[in-house]
């Protein structure tokens, strides 16, 4: 036995020399390991080669030489477990086999993904609140690495959806109502639903998926009809409209009343549903008095009602599938209706129509030419009767109404502007109210604004154009008359407007059909007297301006030729201009009397240029020649010797009154001429000089004016 023991070992490690062996059969690999990974060495006795085996995964290894490596990528979702079977063989007989495994790692680096991209969900807008509205399991992402934990982020797209739904948790994708859905202001909200692999985002690796949740809100029978218009309304909640209305007593109405504030109408106050509503009276309907249309809400009255009475009806709105109703209240007043006339929105309507139109024709609107003439009243108080208005023309035979519509009643062949009068009488209430019609009826036809062009006016030989209107056609009278001249006494309607008047021109007879004017101008001339265009009008004005501007030309020349070596001696202060045709009050006694009233303007000759204020150092005396062309005052004295006459103040004759400033000169004026200022106190004559020398920063003038003048012994008047 001890013999044996000892050569056991001898004999097993002959056997091995004699066999292929490795010395590691168990490897593990991380998953995505680049492929050539040197696993082990193999070792083959002489006389044998060593091969894979059929049962290797394939492709995963190759032997090159006596060593095994890995051949492939390794991905551990594909395959975890990877063995290699060596087969070493003696010739074609397989002498040892060994089995090698490798166990791949898993590692982060597949992404999570969603089973949908974008999932549509319907919810009833009367979902409870707290409910699950899509489950987890048809939003749970997939993930292939088996060890990720997966985190959820729900993202709002629609601003303000995040108030409504939530997550139940941050591993648990299950989508909860947390607020009462709204249809109306809510009727649809999108959401992003974010799923990552890792719970920071700056982990690496770290991989997210997203995916698109549409929430359908649908609308459920939540509220009952609306009566519209909601005097308050919040989604919600509709504070009904109440609807009332006037009728007259005693007569029987055709048509639904018109009611205030609109029909009865009511709506199903669930708009996605939108179910048609059914109205009905409840209560109220006396004696069958009134019926409505169970479609369309329309109220109408079946027969007259005999005596003023309010009626309160009770009007039921329910929807058509009988599942909610909302009843409101109708007041109708019966009234009776004799004092109630109808009323024109205008007292004044402006047509046009064109001259030579024949009977039928109509008349175009002043402000819209391309449409009718349309007049039309109304009842205030009674707005059902409005059909029952009536118009005519009381006063003129020319034009006639159809309807609201104003026609020619004659042919036209005269232009101008016409007016008539139209009454709307009410058939039911038998009120009337009437307005006035300006037609113009002209050649041309009406320009957008109403106005009409004028036919060129023709200019008569060696004289200015003539201005005429052709003459105005007759106007009816009340009793039918055909007679359009204005009788004395008989008044006719007029424009409240600038628009043109008819009015009868002075000294018209009762019957001998005198002539009419039309602003202002005889309508009734002759046939070959034309009207100026405005055109014209503002050309003749630019051509008689053109020639007033030459002509102020010329007389500043002349004026400078002949007194400009006077002008050219001025210096030191101007004179203050004085404000012609006016008395001066520094000249009266009394500052109180001043008297300001204008003078009459002179009828022939010019008035005179103001003499210049001397303003030399040393003046010499004005030679005769200059004294003879100073030209007489055009101011006339009037009568009397009021506050209000007007007196020249060139005189050749002492007049010392009182209150009165003259400059006169001696019979002989030689070449020493005397010139006297009359009754002028000498302290006004100093306070004068000194006001005038205040400021001027010319001292010679000042002494050149005040060193000249003397005081006459024993008179009141000053010497020059």
């Amino acid at each position: 036995m001890g013999t044996w023991a000892l050569l056991l070992p001898l004999l097993v490690a002959a056997a091995q020399a004699q066999v292929c062996s490795v010395n590691k059969t168990f490897f593990e690999v991380k998953e995505n390991t680049s492929p050539g990974l040197h696993l082990l060495d193999i070792y083959v006795p002489e006389g044998q080669q060593v091969t894979l085996g059929p049962s290797s995964t394939r492709f995963a290894f190759r032997i090159q030489g006596t060593q095994l490596f890995l051949n492939v990528t390794p991905d551990y979702e594909e395959n975890s477990r990877l063995q290699a079977v060596l087969e070493c063989k003696r010739d074609d007989t397989v002498v040892t086999q060994l089995r090698v495994f490798v166990s791949v790692l898993d590692a982060n680096d597949n992404p999570p993904r969603f089973p949908f991209v974008v999932k549509v969900q319907r919810v009833p807008e009367d979902t409870k609140v707290k409910a699950v509205v899509i489950p987890e399991t048809e939003l749970k992402a997939q993930d292939l690495d088996r060890n990720d934990i997966l985190f959820y982020t729900l993202q709002e797209v629609t601003p303000g959806a995040s108030g409504f739904f939530s997550l139940v948790g941050a591993n648990r994708p299950e989508l909860r109502l947390d607020r009462s859905l709204d249809f109306d202001r809510w009727p649809n909200m999108t959401f992003q639903l974010l799923v990552r692999d890792t719970r920071e985002e700056n982990v690496e690796p770290s991989h997210t998926a997203t995916a698109t949740l549409v929430l359908e809100v649908q609308p459920a029978d939540l509220r009952p009809p609306w009566f519209l218009p909601c005097t308050y309304s919040d989604g919600f909640v509709c504070i009904h409209a109440q609807y009332h209305r006037a009728v007259p007593t005693g007569h029987t109405l055709s048509g639904p009343l018109i009611l205030h504030p609109g029909p009865i109408y009511a709506v199903d106050g669930d708009r996605g549903i939108n179910q048609p509503i059914v109205y009905s009276i409840i209560g109220g309907n006396e004696d069958g008095l009134f019926s409505i249309d169970a479609n369309t809400g329309n109220l109408t009255v079946t027969k007259s009602i005999p005596s003023p009475k309010t009626f309160f009806l009770l009007v039921k709105g329910e929807q058509a599938d009988h599942a909610r109703y909302s009843v409101t209240q109708v007041t109708v007043e019966a009234r009776a209706a004799g004092g109630s006339p109808p009323r024109f929105p205008q007292s004044l309507y402006r047509g046009a129509v064109a001259l030579g139109s024949g009977v039928g024709v109509a008349v175009r609107d002043a402000a819209a030419p391309s449409q009718p003439l349309r007049i039309r009243a109304q009842d205030p108080e009674f707005p059902d009767l409005n059909s029952a208005i009536t118009y005519r023309i009381t006063n003129n035979s020319d034009f006639r109404m159809d309807g609201e519509a104003v026609l020619t009643g004659a042919s036209l062949v005269h232009a101008g502007v016409f007016y008539a009068e139209v009454e709307a009488n009410n058939t039911v209430t038998s009120g009337t109210a009437t307005a006035v019609v300006e037609v113009r009826v002209s050649e041309q036809e009406p320009t957008p604004t109403g106005t009409t062009r004028r036919p060129q006016a023709s200019s008569k030989p060696g004289g200015l154009p003539s201005v005429g209107t052709s003459p105005s056609p007759p106007s009816a009278s009340p009793s039918g008359g055909s007679a359009q001249t204005s009788k004395p006494g008989t008044s006719l309607p007029k424009s409240p407007g600038p628009s043109s008047t008819l009015r009868p021109t002075a000294g018209t007879s009762g019957t001998g059909g005198g002539s009419t004017t039309v602003d202002g101008r005889p309508s009734g001339g002759p046939a070959e007297d034309r009207r100026f265009s405005v055109v014209e009008m503002a050309a003749l004005g630019g051509v008689l301006g053109a020639l007033l501007l030459l002509a102020l030309i010329a007389l500043t020349v002349l004026v400078h030729k002949h007194y400009g070596h006077r002008l050219k001696c001025c210096c030191g202060k101007a004179l203050e201009p004085q404000p012609q045709g006016f008395d001066n009050q520094a000249f009266l006694n009394n500052p109180d009397e001043a008297n300001w009233a204008p003078a009459p303007s002179p009828s022939s000759s010019p008035a005179p240029p103001a003499p210049p204020e001397p303003a030399p150092p040393e003046p010499k005396p004005p030679s005769p020649e200059t004294l003879r062309r100073v030209p007489e005052s055009p101011a006339v004295a009037l009568d009397g010797d009021g506050p209000a006459a007007v007196r020249s103040i060139l005189t050749k004759e002492r007049r010392p009154e009182g209150g009165y400033k003259a400059v006169w000169f001696g019979e002989d004026i030689g070449a020493e001429a005397d010139v006297v200022v009359l009754n002028t106190p000498a302290s006004e004559v100093d306070g004068a000089g000194n006001e005038g020398s205040e400021g001027s920063g010319d001292e010679g003038a000042e002494v050149g004016l005040r060193g000249g003048a003397q005081r006459a012994p024993g008179s009141d008047s000053i010497y020059l």
